[in-house]
């Protein structure tokens, strides 16, 4: 599940100014919503690029299939109904839903992306979300003293009919609708000025979405200078923390955690954006879970970037560097017996993450054991595939 960050900046939030300033924040903080009121969709497409909802308070909904201004004005990427109306309380809830003018209008509109908003006011209101998930394509869901209840019972009921917004004030409540019940929340609604506060809740969705990996630990049973080969270096458009580095290997099934050049060095100076890889056929992880040749990096790509806990988040690579370097090759066994091997720069700059914590290549023995990350699969171009491969 890909999980989102909308952030409310309508009306009722004050003035243009304090919903300007809530608009720029969430562009600068990579949100991924804005929810305004129609009026406003134009200056948010002049403030920049964002998905954009607007509230519909009456009339036909009449969207268009490009953003951009066909004479009418500019039109938003989905419409919202419930303010001013039954979702917010503003008009009391039919008796039968069937008559509801906000149901009527998603249904009559179904053409376009719709989204309901509901304010949980008591137990009837989370029926009515109910109903509205099964016409709408995002389901907004505000908790009035808010419980975890209702939106365990909306997330087991409706997460898969609707994605599922869940109004939010910190980035703290927006960590719990996205970890409730193990699946949470689709998306997060963020209602709050607190520049800081939008920025901790898009780093939240960043959290969510990213792979927590199981490293393990593998003896060395050989290593040796095999001679010169292309080596790459992998620069990042971010900087390394210490514990942080890359997973490379020779043989996919096993990856190596080699730790980033963070450290100061009596011979170079660190670079903190950088981890010396190995040789240009080995393989690196990446952010969805496949992997890349060290040589088809370009700049622009995304690469993973792990800790030695195992925690990952992404990176963007600024620059590929190849040089043709003394090399070792390390061979190391798995706990199942299994051998797997890369090729490390020969330079005492090259870290890898022990048993006993960070050493340099240069000073690696038989019987140490080094951090990787091992799966018992094949690999087709990057993508895991159940099938015997043999790689030696």
């Amino acid at each position: 599940m890909t999980r989102a960050v909308w952030v409310k900046a309508d009306d009722t939030v004050g003035d243009w100014e304090r919903r300007r300033n809530r608009i720029t924040t969430a562009l600068e903080a990579g949100a991924d919503w804005v929810l305004v009121d129609e009026d406003d969709v134009e200056r948010v497409r002049e403030l920049g690029d964002i998905s954009v909802a607007a509230f519909r308070t009456g009339g036909d909904v009449t969207l268009i299939d490009s953003p951009e201004d066909d004479g009418d004005g500019v039109q938003p990427d989905a419409f919202v109904v419930g303010k001013e109306g039954e979702g917010d309380g503003t008009i009391d809830l039919p008796s039968d839903f069937s008559g509801s003018a906000d149901l009527s209008t998603l249904r009559r509109d179904a053409d376009v992306d719709g989204g309901a908003y509901v304010r949980i006011l008591d137990t009837e209101y989370e029926t009515f979300a109910e109903a509205a998930a099964t016409e709408a394509e995002y389901t907004i869901v505000i908790g009035e003293d808010w419980t975890i209840i209702p939106l365990e019972n909306l997330i087991a009921r409706i997460g898969e009919e609707t994605s599922l917004v869940a109004g939010v004030t910190t980035a703290e409540e927006a960590k719990t609708a996205f970890e409730t019940l193990e699946i949470g929340a689709d998306a997060v609604l963020l209602d709050s000025d607190d520049p800081d506060e939008i920025r901790r809740t898009v780093e939240v969705r960043d959290a969510a979405d990213r792979e927590r990996l199981d490293l393990e630990y593998a003896a060395v049973v050989d290593i040796e200078q095999v001679g010169s080969a292309d080596r790459v270096c992998v620069d990042t458009g971010s900087l390394f923390e210490h514990d942080e580095g890359m997973l490379v290997g020779s043989m996919s099934r096993g990856l190596v955690f080699v730790h980033a050049e963070t450290a100061e060095s009596p011979y170079v100076a660190s670079r903190p954006f950088r981890v010396n890889a190995g040789a240009v056929h080995a393989y690196v992880r990446t952010p969805d879970g496949g992997t890349k040749y060290l040589s088809e990096l370009r700049s622009g790509d995304e690469v993973q970037v792990v800790d030695t806990d195992g925690h990952t988040r992404e990176a963007i690579v600024g620059r590929v560097k190849i040089e043709k370097r003394p090399m070792f090759r390390v061979a190391l066994e798995t706990a199942d017996g299994d051998r797997v091997e890369t090729l490390l720069q020969n330079a005492e700059t090259i870290k890898v993450a022990t048993s006993d914590g960070r050493a340099a290549v240069t000073d690696l023995e038989v019987g140490d054991e080094l951090a990787l990350y091992y799966e018992d699969t094949a690999r087709h171009f990057g993508e895991a595939v159940e099938e015997s491969i043999i790689e030696q």
